[in-house]
């Protein structure tokens, strides 16, 4: 008889989150907490996240959420199907074309490249970003226009690296020198496989901590694809550490935090230099910034 360890068995859970925002934090928790999987269904006044877990973990991630948002509502975790989640996850995940010169896609999936066009392989953890997600998609198409421009000796930093997709991609892209941090040591240790299954093992310099972690030292392109409220504390250090005439792109705003978040940026000493948008899958527009010190 097969072991439950070697088929466990699965839970989903549903939680009505109120906004675009609260919706990603709480996932982003029930991850942390054992979450393997997650559908978001929207409807006019609230967004309804479909968690999966594991059955051994589903008390685990219904604690988490509570403790992030007393107000949500969470309903008990149901048994689903046993399936093969092995392979099931896989489904529906494709290249993502950024432009002529770049491309991600996870290891699973074949790409035929253009000429001259680089690529980055991104498996899907539990670290943020794979190039899916518009603000990731967003951050990728300014680092695509702006990093080849970049003369040799130039210094690029990806703020809350997560899987370190964005300063990989960068080191597709130009001679750059690549440094990233993150307070979540799963997240810098997955950035150093990644790093190492892209051949850049050597190129980029992973830090576990805060901002401070860096140093005070300049860069000509800082990167940070964060949720506002996670941005907003990190916006005088970003902008001291961006050398005159340098670059600081910030990702992961929605279209209507915008114009808040610009009039932030310009009080620490960064004017608007562009902005591109992508809405998601429910038709919800994201924004990415460029600005210039």
């Amino acid at each position: 008889m097969a072991s439950s360890a070697a088929h466990p068995s699965f839970c989903q859970i549903a939680v009505q989150a109120v906004d675009a925002e609260q919706a990603e934090r709480l996932a982003a928790e029930a991850y942390a907490a054992g979450a393997v999987g997650l559908e978001e269904r929207d409807s006019e006044s609230e967004i309804t996240l479909i968690l999966y877990a594991p059955t051994a973990a589903a008390r685990a991630v219904c604690d988490a959420i509570a403790e992030a948002a007393p107000e949500a509502r969470i309903a008990p975790p149901t048994e689903v199907p046993e399936t093969n989640w092995s392979e099931q996850w896989k489904a529906g995940l494709t290249a993502t074309i950024i432009s002529p010169r770049l491309l991600i896609r996870p290891s699973f999936v074949s790409a035929a490249l253009l000429p001259g066009q680089a690529e980055v392989v991104i498996d899907p953890g539990q670290a943020f970003g794979t190039g899916g997600h518009p603000s990731t998609h967003l951050a990728l198409a300014w680092i695509d226009e702006i990093a080849p421009t970049l003369k040799p000796g130039a210094r690029i930093l990806d703020v809350g690296t997560g899987t370190g997709i964005l300063a990989l991609a960068a080191a597709k892209l130009g001679p750059a020198d690549l440094f990233g941090f993150d307070t979540d040591p799963l997240a810098t240790a997955a950035a150093r496989v990644n790093a190492r299954c892209n051949g850049l093992g050597e190129r980029l310099r992973l830090y576990t901590g805060g901002l401070e972690a860096i140093g005070a030292v300049p860069f000509d392109l800082v990167v940070a694809n964060l949720l506002r409220t996670e941005m907003l504390p990190l916006f005088a250090g970003i902008a001291a550490r961006v050398r005159v005439g340098g670059f600081a792109v910030f990702s992961g705003l929605l279209e209507t935090e915008r114009e808040s978040v610009a009039e932030a940026l310009r009080a620490v000493g960064l004017r608007e230099g562009g902005v591109r948008s992508r809405a998601d899958a429910n038709g919800d527009p994201w924004s990415a910034l460029l600005t210039i010190r």
